[in-house]
């Protein structure tokens, strides 16, 4: 005990200062990220070999056998097959965000009206909104009075009632809450642009396009890639609106629905557990597919 000396945090060199510091900040996000995301994760993949019911203490391992089954289930493509119509969307959504983003970013008459009214939806409850849009498509609804008055009475469907119809109508609905979104991303992004670039294009000759293609596009490409690995993501894993809007009838059932109608429908929690694997699976994959495409771009240029 002669020789223990007790330091003050103030004695100590500046790079254990800075050392202590970091530790001390990250200590608790890391306590939460491993407790709520990497140990329910490593939970969940021990769960998926095993033929787990959700309440029985006692479950048989059952090696890969979920994931075969998961394979050989035509149900399980046909869901998937659904996702599709929102990454469809999701590129749309991507499309006009970045339209009106980068058009409202100069100088637009009432352009604060528009940044509102592009923004507000998103602040709006999901399920509020299944509820308005489930008024907005049925017979005899909004949608089909503004089809009538503008001519169009003949082109009418029964917009959550038809399979080839259903699924387009909930993807315009999603499009319609979640471009806000996007579009303050994209336009925070084209903000931090520098003016004297796009006067130099100006005195160049430079268009209105060239300007769009050549300046904005790769000042913001990163922000580009990051939305849409998280609107992909979204659209593999949508569950609010078809659930809220349809229930899952008329061909609109998502992955998500289907994960969790076995899990608490039927109580086959292992099968889920694999079914939640290979979701998790299909969206890493997209991101590095995406990632791997920009990569080759950027060293091209």
């Amino acid at each position: 005990m002669k020789n223990f000396k007790f330091y003050r945090f103030a004695d100590l060199k500046r790079k254990t200062q800075q050392r202590i510091i970091i530790v001390s900040f990250l200590l608790f996000p890391v306590m939460l990220l491993i407790v709520f995301s990497y140990l329910p994760l490593t939970q969940l993949l021990l769960y998926s070999f095993t033929d787990w019911n959700g309440t029985s203490r006692n479950f048989q391992f059952v090696g890969f056998e979920n994931y075969a089954k998961l394979w050989q289930d035509p149900e399980q493509f046909a869901v998937l097959k659904v996702s599709l119509y929102y990454i469809i969307g999701t590129l749309i959504q991507t499309a006009l965000a970045l339209y009106f983003s980068t058009i409202l970013s100069f100088k637009v008459r009432f352009k604060n009206f528009f940044k509102a009214v592009i923004f507000f939806p998103y602040l709006i409850n999901g399920v509020a909104i299944g509820f308005i849009f489930l008024l907005f498509y049925r017979g005899g609804g909004m949608l089909d009075v503004v089809m009538q008055l503008c001519g169009l009475g003949t082109h009418i469907h029964k917009w959550l009632g038809e399979p080839r119809v259903v699924n387009w109508s909930i993807v315009a609905t999603s499009i319609w809450r979640y471009m806000g979104f996007m579009f303050v991303i994209f336009y925070g992004a084209i903000a931090s642009i520098p003016s004297d670039i796009y006067e130099a294009a100006a005195i160049d000759g430079a268009n209105a396009w060239q300007r769009f293609w050549f300046i904005i596009v790769p000042s913001i490409r990163q922000v580009i890639f990051v939305n849409l690995v998280i609107n992909i993501s979204g659209a593999l894993s949508i569950y609010e609106m078809p659930y809220i809007m349809t229930g899952g009838a008329n061909g609109t059932k998502t992955f998500l629905m289907n994960i969790l109608d076995t899990a608490f429908k039927y109580n086959k929690y292992g099968v889920a557990s694999s079914m939640s694997l290979v979701l998790l699976a299909v969206v890493l994959l997209v991101a590095a597919l995406q990632k791997a495409v920009i990569g080759k771009e950027e060293k091209v240029q």
